[in-house]
């Protein structure tokens, strides 16, 4: 059986068969892909034994063994003050935490004195449960929309989720509703987008911008509202990329006032209603489907 838990400060995996063979450098830094001075710290501190022996990176693992990594899910400082926020978990263990955002609350604080985010309201979570760890977002979603984040619970399997991420290996997937009817099924957008220089906080398509890959499929249209319910995967996780590329195209989100959405919906109607990516450590393949919160506008 694979066993993952956590001990005190210390990481305790029972080596899975996809590891059988591999040295622990190659899962440091081909599977983990951690960074050089993490390794090194790993290295110079000997934290790594098989079966309660300190052993080198070289040494291979085998099937069924424990593998420790010592003081590398050190109790942390939250990073952000303990604020109390109404969200619901949809998934949580040792390591990770992914949650169904509300709109009309940011997900982390752009300046010092905001406390009502989402990042302070995991942090009182964890406060109230009596863990103490670094509250860290491996991704982020616009104030105004809804949807699943995932969370890490401390610096360490953030670092390795950020590389994931990176690598296009967390495939985050959202239900909009544009304006209009699409003319394709499906289709995939690639417009870079740049900062409006007119604007604070708009973004815009720019031949000088950066690079940025939309998937769409429609779902559902409704002639009489001429509206058309789509889902989106993201390649790349540009500001503002989904709204700008639908804009881009002619068919802004439903209440999207900024990229010219009529105001039907109290807020842009964009949704991060699923989250698939495999665990670090488990190697298991996590699936979460947020539900649609706040009457969202759908069309099926």
């Amino acid at each position: 059986m694979h066993i993952v838990k956590k001990q005190n400060s210390d990481l305790i995996i029972t080596v899975p068969k996809e590891w059988d063979g591999l040295t622990i450098e190659d899962v440091l830094k081909k599977e983990w892909h951690l960074s050089k001075k993490t390794i090194h710290l790993i290295r110079m501190d000997k934290l790594v034994a098989i079966n309660g022996k300190n052993v080198r990176f070289s040494e291979r693992l085998q099937k069924g063994q424990k593998f420790i990594i010592h003081n590398v899910l050190q109790y942390e400082d939250y990073g952000y003050e303990p604020y109390p926020v109404d969200f619901n978990v949809l998934y949580e263990d040792d390591f990770l935490l992914i949650v169904n955002k509300p709109a009309g609350i940011a997900t982390h604080p752009n300046k010092q004195e905001d406390i009502q985010t989402l990042a302070n309201g995991i942090a009182y979570y964890l406060q109230e449960k009596g863990e103490r760890c670094k509250v860290h977002h491996v991704h982020r979603l616009d104030k105004d929309t809804s949807g699943a984040i995932l969370f890490t619970k401390s610096s360490f399997v953030g670092a390795i989720l950020d590389h994931q991420l990176t690598e296009r290996k967390i495939k985050r997937t959202y239900t909009a509703i544009v304006h209009g009817k699409l003319k394709k099924k499906r289709d995939i957008i690639r417009a870079k987008i740049g900062r409006d220089r007119h604007h604070p906080t708009r973004r815009r398509v720019s031949p000088t911008g950066q690079d940025a890959i939309t998937h769409y499929e429609v779902i559902a249209f409704d002639a009489k509202k001429n509206v058309s319910q789509i889902r989106c995967e993201l390649k790349t996780g540009r500001t503002h990329q989904i709204r700008v590329h639908l804009a881009h195209i002619g068919h802004p989100l439903v209440g999207d006032t900024l990229y010219g959405g009529k105001p039907i919906f109290y807020r842009q109607a964009l949704h991060g209603q699923f989250l698939t990516f495999i665990h670090p450590f488990t190697l298991e393949k996590i699936k979460i489907e947020a539900p649609f919160i706040d009457n969202f506008p759908t069309l099926c």
